[in-house]
């Protein structure tokens, strides 16, 4: 029988350890802590995505948000008739801790099925097979050197692997792989994890620029980045194929039947293969992205406007990137754009209005701005009497922007004929939708007339759906 001092320490090592066990468990979040499954989704009208910032998954490229992962999340959230929003994520403990904190519906990012992750998270039917591959720069000098040569310098058997350091993602499936591989071989290998916000391309890029030697990544995306990292050589296979999904809580069953059927049909169209095939097998346009000064893959910018907009913004008050996110639907960041109506330049504006606002040359992307901001600011001079609150009175700017300042104003009375809320964007806009109808576009209160305005409801959500995914990627 052990001595009482010694039963002491013996019960307060066990409850350290389990303490210890339990942050870390908690730190993973191993379990849902909220209940939202399909109907609340539906209910609530949006889905939100966990996505990772990556050439493949999700990107920003001239002001056109796009990736592989974004694209079918696009089609799933339009097939769910909800609106999609994003959450940009890095490491894999991280996401599955954020997605059972209740922060999204949706893990979406290439993530490998592994028999411990199914503990904690319901996968999806997978999108397709990969295989993890080592990562290793060639030899220098390797432009004039044989293949064979290059070859012979290169690590080519597992054996080989005894005695490496290998940098790898913090908790991933390569971790664990290397781990195993480890006792095959019968000797050491040195796994580094990297940090929890690393990522599989920061840590390729690593390789590449020769701060580390070695990472282990999933073959398609190692792939893609050999076309961005020629010095760099991924052709050691380190596993079985292994199968790569999306994720879900534990407790959203009903979310899950229905990604795994919209996967199935989507599979079935060829718009499955032109979306695969444009982020994992078009190597040249994956290099003319990830080269550009407007890509977030690499750059730092949205458009050749950056600066002018940034300039422009400060005198309406408005965040550049807001700002920017309505040039993009407007003009796609086209100066020489020009609509069926009339409409011209990165602002869209009007030939009355942009005369009124001071742009001679709406084509002229300095005019334009100045102009459209000056325009914003005439609007928002008009709201901030009737709507104080500033996040609300952005929406009727917007609004009053795309379809006119009368059209929100006839609203906004038919609002408070009904008795309802006047400064609530979300309220306005249900009555502005009611001015297609003959009950209300036919009120004695309303000037402006038939209106057919799901289009500005749209461009407001639009806008700043764009401006949020630009925050995802640029700094302020």
């Amino acid at each position: 029988m052990l001595p009482r001092a010694a039963l002491f320490c013996f019960v307060i090592i066990l409850t350290l350890s389990s303490c210890v066990q339990s942050s870390k468990e908690d730190k993973l979040l191993t379990t849902p802590q909220v209940s939202i499954d399909l109907d609340s989704i539906k209910k609530r009208g949006y889905i939100t995505a966990l996505v990772d910032n990556n050439s493949i998954s999700y990107f920003l490229y001239k002001g056109q948000s796009m990736g592989y992962d974004y694209e079918l999340l696009k089609l799933l959230a339009k097939d769910l008739g909800v609106r999609l929003k994003l959450k940009q994520v890095s490491g894999v403990e991280n996401a599955i801790r954020r997605l059972n904190a209740g922060e999204a519906d949706v893990l979406a990012f290439p993530l490998t099925i592994t028999k411990q992750r199914k503990n904690y998270v319901l996968f999806s039917q997978p999108h397709f097979n990969s295989h993890q591959v080592l990562v290793q720069r060639k030899p220098e000098g390797w432009e004039n050197k044989t293949r064979d040569e290059i070859t012979a310098s290169l690590i080519r058997s597992p054996h080989e692997l005894d005695g490496k350091t290998i940098h790898v993602l913090k908790h991933s499936s390569f971790s664990s792989r290397l781990e195993n591989l480890s006792e095959e071989v019968g000797g050491q290998i040195n796994i580094v994890e990297d940090s929890a916000d690393a990522q599989s391309e920061s840590l390729i890029r690593k390789v590449a620029q020769g701060e580390i030697d070695y990472t282990v990544a999933d073959q398609v995306i190692a792939s893609v980045n050999l076309n961005y990292y020629p010095n760099l050589d991924a052709s050691m296979v380190l596993s079985l194929p292994q199968q790569i999904a999306w994720a879900v809580r534990k407790n959203s069953p009903q979310l899950q039947v229905l990604i795994n059927d919209w996967m199935v049909r989507i599979k079935k169209q060829s718009t499955f293969m032109v979306i695969y095939n444009r982020y994992y097998k078009s190597p040249r346009t994956s290099l003319l992205r990830a080269n550009s000064r407007y890509a977030t893959i690499n750059g730092d910018r949205l458009s050749p406007y950056d600066n002018l907009l940034k300039e422009a913004a400060t005198k309406l008050g408005w965040d550049w990137r807001l700002l920017a996110a309505l040039v993009y639907q407007e003009s796609r960041f086209s100066s020489n754009d020009q609509s069926w109506a009339g409409a011209r330049g990165l602002m869209q504006l009007m030939p009355t209005t942009a005369q009124r606002f001071g742009a001679s040359n709406p084509d002229d992307p300095a005019q334009s701005i100045k102009a459209g901001v000056r325009f914003l600011k005439h609007l928002d001079d008009y709201w901030i009497k009737k709507v104080p609150d500033s996040t609300q009175r952005v929406k009727f700017v917007l609004a009053s922007y795309n379809v006119g300042l009368t059209h929100i104003i006839d609203a906004r009375k038919l609002t408070i004929k009904y008795s309802s809320d006047p400064t609530d964007w979300e309220v306005v806009e249900k009555y502005l939708l009611k001015k297609s109808d003959p009950v209300y576009y036919k009120d004695p209160l309303v000037i402006a007339g038939y209106c057919k305005c799901e289009e500005p409801v749209r461009y407001v959500e639009d806008v700043l759906a764009r401006y949020e995914e630009y925050k995802i990627h640029i700094l302020p």
